[in-house]
């Protein structure tokens, strides 16, 4: 594997993973899930899944587009 091509993929992986878990973070935070609330309260836990998800998604869909960009 070469150093561009290296780059590219974290780059993109990071992108996409940081994407995902600030939409995920919003979207919480539009339904009124706060990750910031003092303690562990259901929805503290609520809003940390859904940054969770949103991370996870956003690497997923920054992986499927590097494959499907593949020099």
């Amino acid at each position: 594997m070469n150093p561009k091509s290296m780059l590219k993929e974290g780059l993109s992986d990071a992108i996409g993973f940081i994407g995902g878990a600030l939409i995920g973070y919003w979207a919480g935070h539009l339904l009124g899930l706060d990750i910031f609330d003092p303690g562990y309260s259901n929805s503290s836990i609520a809003g940390i899944v859904m940054v969770g998800l949103g991370g996870g998604l956003g690497l997923q869909i920054a992986r499927r587009w590097r494959k499907r960009h593949a020099d």
